[in-house]
């Protein structure tokens, strides 16, 4: 089987650009071996994660009263999610279709009916949800950060569940941040990188549905997040 992710990675200043940002993330994460993540920094990235996935979502709650248990229900189920989505990692590895449908039903929970939880209710949707599984079983030779960043883009332009398909997405990202051993501790905030310019972000997701160079442009862009991320890591005081 080809290689689903290698043309991708291969497009013109995509290589420099994802050498660039790794060599930002590993020298947040090594700092030539003086900072120690512990459980309070991925906790910490989690919550902070959670906040900005909720923030692109609309809430307007800021990160503090997050951490008290206030917040909207966008937020409260932002939350909900993260505190397990670690969790979450054997099912991905094994069946990441079924770890997408487990994501929604965390993420949505109180607000689609129940019988929507989970469920894939886009035709064309579940198809490249299916698709998008089986390429994430297949190796890869491209980067690990290029990978995270495909699979981001096509769950939100699949639209395959009723709603929260880009909360999804970005739970999907992290969990590669882990899976692919870019992140293993999971002390990056890729959801921050995205927030601190949200209308690129925005831009960015609907060029990669809607134009022939979108893909392009939505991995650039992201090289610029994914560095925002590695900034935004409680490792640095945040």
């Amino acid at each position: 089987m080809s290689d689903p992710f290698i043309a991708a990675a291969l497009l013109e200043g995509v290589p420099s650009s994802y050498r660039s940002t790794r060599d930002s993330i590993d020298a947040v994460l090594r700092d030539r071996g003086l900072r120690k993540s512990t459980p309070e920094h991925t906790a910490r990235s989690l919550l902070l994660g959670a906040w900005a996935s909720a923030t692109l979502e609309g809430s307007s709650f800021d990160v503090d009263e997050l951490a008290e248990g206030g917040g909207d229900e966008t937020a409260k189920a932002a939350v909900r999610l993260s505190t397990q989505l670690l969790g979450l990692l054997p099912m991905w590895r094994t069946s990441p279709v079924q770890a997408m449908a487990r994501i929604h039903a965390l993420a949505a929970a109180g607000s689609v009916a129940d019988e929507d939880l989970g469920r894939p209710v886009n035709p064309d949707g579940v198809k490249r949800l299916q698709a998008l599984g089986d390429m994430m079983k297949e190796k890869s030779e491209a980067p690990a950060l290029v990978v995270a960043a495909l699979a981001h883009a096509e769950i939100i332009a699949a639209g395959a569940f009723i709603s929260h398909n880009a909360v999804v997405a970005r739970a999907v990202e992290r969990l590669l941040f882990v899976d692919r051993g870019i992140d293993p501790a999971s002390v990056t905030v890729p959801e921050v990188g995205h927030v601190m310019d949200a209308q690129g972000y925005f831009a960015a997701l609907k060029a990669y549905e809607s134009q022939a160079t979108g893909v392009h442009q939505w991995l650039l862009w992201c090289a610029d997040s994914y560095a925002r991320a590695a900034e935004a890591s409680p490792l640095n005081g945040k």
